[in-house]
């Protein structure tokens, strides 16, 4: 198994991606840490990898609330030794729209939401990390420079802003031996509400690949546990593309 004997922490594991990412890092023998503000979404995530024979845990924690995140982490270290992974897929109320018509505090207030979630919890795996030297910190969704779409509002703003703060890590943390990556993605179809309104998305995404499919939950989790082994121990400071080749070089 790609991931035996490590000990994952998923952010916004009772969400779609969350608990993609988990069940895939499980079905490598991870040790699954899920977290996030809901309980019941975190448990049925959780009875699924056990289910399947997986290692699952659960917390209710606020990634927005420092001390919180960092005693969740110190207690995941008491438990298992170390944090060998840790991602982070909650994402904020993003704001759509055009710009020039955006409230300035929401759109202030959504970018600050997601960046300081995603600063505190990397901050948190970082520190033990550093100690270990080793570890490796995924973020999701990708930045993609050709991006023209208009009416995303702050959605693709975000996703740049991340990675930015990837690039960042990658740069502070690599000389630790902690491996920083992104998972590129052009959308994923199946996290969609499946109601009329939004099947000219979800074909909109397809029509955009290059294979004439999209990335799937199975093929997110499946690519996010190889990026996590030590199989891919020479990968860090860049962009894993699974867009199906709808994000292009």
């Amino acid at each position: 198994m790609l991931l035996e004997n490590k000990t994952a922490i998923i952010y916004g594991a009772g969400g779609a991606i969350g608990s993609a990412l988990a069940t895939g890092f499980a079905a490598e023998g991870a040790s699954c840490h899920l977290v996030g503000r809901t309980a019941a979404t975190l448990d049925a995530t959780a009875e699924k990898i056990r289910a399947d024979g997986g290692r699952a845990e659960t917390a209710v924690v606020d990634a927005l609330d420092a001390a919180a995140v960092n005693d969740h982490a110190d207690a995941v270290v008491r438990e298992s030794g170390g944090i060998d992974i840790s991602v982070n897929v909650i994402t904020q109320d993003a704001v759509f729209g055009s710009l020039v018509d955006i409230s300035v505090p929401d759109f202030a207030n959504s970018m600050a939401e997601l960046m300081t979630s995603q600063l505190i919890t990397t901050k948190a795996a970082a520190r033990h990390m550093i100690a270990r030297e080793s570890g490796v910190i995924l973020f999701f969704g990708g930045s993609d420079h050709a991006n023209k779409v208009p009416g995303l509002g702050n959605v693709q703003i975000s996703f740049d802003a991340v990675e930015g703060l990837r690039r960042q890590w990658a740069c502070e943390l690599g000389p630790h031996g902690i491996r920083v990556v992104t998972l590129l993605t052009g959308g994923i179809p199946e996290t969609f509400p499946d109601i009329p309104e939004t099947e000219p998305a979800r074909q909109g995404i397809i029509d955009g690949t290059l294979l004439g499919r999209a990335a799937t939950l199975s093929d997110v989790g499946d690519v996010a546990a190889f990026v996590a082994s030590d199989r891919a121990r020479s990968i860090t400071g860049t962009q894993i593309n699974i867009s199906c080749g709808a994000c292009g070089d």
